[in-house]
């Protein structure tokens, strides 16, 4: 019996399938996605965004803490 390997999907930029231009540091609940529970920006190999999109999510979030809207840790 031959064993096939099972790839996984690959994932989709979140922002090119939904055709987000601007990502906003005040729009707290899309910033959310991109953010472990423990306050971590999640990597671009969980969120599946491209490495354009996932710099700009970085960013935005770390504005989104200076500013106030997102705590910088859950403790």
């Amino acid at each position: 019996m031959a064993f096939r390997k099972v790839r996984p999907h690959k994932k989709v930029c979140y922002f090119k399938k939904n055709n987000i231009t601007k990502i906003d540091y005040k729009d707290v609940e899309m910033l959310k996605m991109f953010i472990t529970p423990n306050g971590k920006i999640s990597p671009r190999r969980f969120t599946g965004t491209c490495a354009k999109h996932q710099r700009h999510v970085a960013e935005q979030v770390k504005l989104a803490r200076f500013m106030g809207f997102i705590p910088y840790t859950t403790k």
